[in-house]
């Protein structure tokens, strides 16, 4: 059976060899290199195929995290990509696992200010999605004006892992309120702390979106003896760490008819990010950000219609995909095609335009290569001519013109054991012929006398 395949291959080189004019090392060349160039173009066209599935890690069950991850999954469907979702505490624990090579996941929702002490180096963010804010519920008689007025109460700041966590003890510590002190920290999910602070056993509880349901905050909110802390110091706070924002919840916005609240509160909050593995497919950076765009793009308590997603770079960079993709929108294909078509013909474009750049400059160089060395094959033995016809400019005795006869006979030998392509059949017999005339020239030379 090797047999049979080598025939064939001999047989396929022999036909190129005739109908190219090449020889069988230039042929070989040809058909090896044209072959190296198409495997490597398949392996790339497959290889470089967008996934069909990937992987978000959100928040807990009920979370505004995990309901945007739901819609992501619903958009992202369309396309024919599969989103699985984690369930997870929040961002700090969304971060931990984006940043560990080994865990499998591909994006996660992390707001700012948790990634202090975590190597981010591999990660982007494709974006901003929204203002996630801080609300603080607090039992009180009266409104509290100072955060630092919660010193020596009992505080619900988010289990472990949490960004609701990771801001509270950043707050608490600028108003000097430290874990272990006469303050008494919690780590009870939203769920179970709001509970609590309903119940009486809890004195107030720190809520944000990657951890509390919108239920929960708004049964808190129509809660009698429940106040929402109002951030009076919100600039102060905005201006001293770098990833917050000054926030206003409007007068009447939660209940019109009830009038709640009933003033205006200010509140803090960072932005929340959708980040990325550096390594992410470009077609599917594109395809989050326009579920990022249908998803948080209409307007809100917190923002205007349109305003998210953004390119507003805090900690992370913001990925050269995305910041395309702000300054120009979809790529062109992926504009006017459906995803998967549009993915073939890209992935098409990018295999097929690197391989012609290759093979076309190959194709020409390896033949003009063959060439050049056969003709220094052929004006090796002109050059052994040119000398035998210039020793004829004198007269040659009998002795030497045999001497001379015999390496013209060893010329003509080796010339004819020569293998030349047919492309070069007239060059080679256009050495004999001058052989035949530098040998008669020879033999008419005559001695002196």
């Amino acid at each position: 059976m090797r047999t049979g395949r080598k025939n064939r291959f001999m047989q396929f080189q022999t036909k190129f060899t005739d109908i190219f004019g090449l020889g069988r090392a230039a042929s070989l060349s040809v058909i090896l290199l044209t072959s190296l160039v198409v495997i490597l173009a398949v392996f790339w066209f497959f290889y470089s195929a967008p996934p069909r599935t990937i992987t978000i890690t959100s928040g807990p069950e009920g979370s505004i995290f995990r309901m945007n991850a739901e819609k992501y999954r619903t958009i992202l469907a369309r396309s024919g990509v599969k989103l699985n979702i984690l369930p997870s505490q929040g961002s700090l624990e969304n971060l931990k696992r984006l940043a560990d090579p080994s865990f499998k996941v591909d994006i996660g929702f992390v707001q700012g200010g948790v990634a202090s002490g975590l190597n981010i180096d591999k990660l982007t963010s494709l974006g901003s999605i929204s203002y996630e804010p801080l609300l603080v519920f607090y039992r009180s008689a009266r409104p509290l004006d100072l955060l630092s007025r919660l010193n020596g109460k009992r505080l619900a700041v988010g289990p472990e892992g949490s960004g609701t966590r990771s801001l509270a003890l950043v707050l608490l510590a600028a108003n000097d309120i430290e874990p272990g002190g006469s303050t008494t920290l919690s780590g009870l999910d939203a769920k179970d702390a709001a509970k609590a602070l309903l119940a009486g056993t809890i004195d107030a509880v720190f809520l944000m979106g990657d951890a509390a349901s919108p239920r929960t905050m708004r049964t808190l909110l129509r809660t009698p003896g429940i106040r929402l802390f109002d951030f009076t110091q919100a600039d102060g706070y905005s201006r001293r760490i770098g990833y917050l924002n000054k926030l206003e919840l409007p007068k009447g916005s939660i209940d019109f008819g009830k009038n709640i609240p009933a003033d205006d509160i200010s509140l803090i909050g960072p932005t929340v990010e959708l980040i990325a593995r550096a390594d992410m497919h470009p077609a599917l950076s594109d395809l989050l950000l326009e579920a990022a765009r249908e998803v948080h793009g209409k307007p809100g308590l917190f923002k205007h219609r349109g305003e998210f997603p953004a390119p507003l770079e805090h900690e992370f960079r913001i990925s050269a995909d995305a910041a395309r993709y702000y300054k120009t929108g979809k790529s062109f294909l992926y504009r006017y095609l459906p995803f998967r078509l549009a993915s073939l013909a890209n992935r098409f474009l990018i295999v097929a335009v690197p391989a012609v750049v290759v093979l076309l400059p190959g194709l020409r160089i390896i033949p003009a290569l063959f060439r050049w060395r056969i003709r220094l094959r052929i004006y090796r033995w002109y050059r052994a001519l040119l000398v035998l016809e210039r020793s004829l400019l004198a007269r040659v005795a009998p002795v030497e013109r045999e001497k001379l006869l015999d390496r013209i006979e060893h010329i003509e030998e080796d010339v004819n054991k020569m293998k030349v392509p047919a492309s070069f059949a007239n060059q080679f017999y256009v050495l004999r012929g001058h052989i035949d005339f530098v040998r008669d020239r020879l033999m008419k030379s005559t001695q002196p006398r």
